[in-house]
């Protein structure tokens, strides 16, 4: 039976999806030192774990800025490109089964994708993300491992970096409660510790974004942002994004394959394309 592959071309990661009968098959993620590399290595692999057969792919689908690097059919299939914010878009919506959705692609960047029904716009973004992460991680704690710096984090305490509105106020103030933050790293001393700096770090980036989210709500009734991309892997997620919710009356869903929503899309868009012919 036949399968579409979908397909994620970063600049050193790759991520992998089949689509078979409207069916996610298997993700899979590969890291290499450029995107060629990654893209044959994924590509390989994949086949080989899943079984599958060269003769068995209908279609692959890339996408992806390091998308832009292959300019041949991918291991002589048939192969075309997927546009990355429409691929954004249909996978983020057919993962969270929502028509109406403002997708947060949280990566080296952030992106901001508009889905209301088939209208997918991309609405603009911030230039804080994953690679910021990396970077001030590198930096203040000498390790750009996000792996590593989300464990050290686990072992922090934020109120030992962040001031909240208790801090300074002995009552909440109009629409702002107590445990909300008031300033990102006000309350850092000069001899904190590295999991109260990591710890810091992560609530700064998944701050930014999903307030950066919200305010690219405004001109719309949008309430739900489908969070997708590697840092809704961060198990801090479950801290920040609750109290924004209450804060801002707003739903952040992370769906299950939330770090693969992107290369399901790049499938769809081509299996949805062909149903439209």
């Amino acid at each position: 039976m036949s399968i579409v592959i979908g397909i994620d071309v970063g600049i050193s990661t790759t991520k992998i999806v089949g689509v078979r009968d409207m069916q996610v098959v298997a993700p899979m993620r590969t890291t290499a030192a450029d995107p060629v590399a990654s893209l044959y290595g994924a590509f390989g692999k994949y086949l080989y774990e899943n079984h599958i057969e060269l003769a068995d792919v209908e279609q692959v689908v890339l996408t992806g800025v390091g998308a832009a690097y292959i300019e041949r059919p991918v291991y002589g299939l048939p192969t075309c490109k997927s546009d990355e914010f429409v691929a954004d878009g249909l996978g983020a919506r057919f993962e969270s089964g929502l028509d109406r959705i403002i997708v947060v692609s949280m990566g080296t960047g952030t992106s901001l994708v508009r889905c209301d029904g088939d209208d997918i716009s991309h609405i603009g973004g911030i230039s804080i993300g994953g690679g910021t992460l990396a970077g001030l991680s590198r930096i203040m704690l000498k390790t750009s491992d996000i792996k590593q710096v989300s464990a050290m984090a686990m072992q922090g305490d934020i109120s030992n970096v962040n001031l909240t509105i208790g801090d300074i106020s002995a009552h909440p103030l109009p629409g702002l409660p107590l445990n909300v933050t008031a300033s990102l790293f006000g309350n850092a001393k000069t001899d904190a510790a590295k999991e109260d700096i990591a710890v810091g770090l992560i609530h700064t980036v998944l701050q930014t974004i999903g307030s950066a989210a919200v305010l690219a709500s405004l001109n719309s009734d949008i309430k739900e942002f489908v969070m997708i991309g590697n840092l809704s892997l961060l198990p801090q997620c479950r801290d920040v994004f609750p109290i924004m919710e209450q804060l801002y009356k707003v739903k952040y869903i992370i769906p299950k394959y939330s770090q693969f929503c992107t290369a399901i899309g790049a499938a769809l868009d081509y299996i949805y394309k062909k149903g439209a012919k």
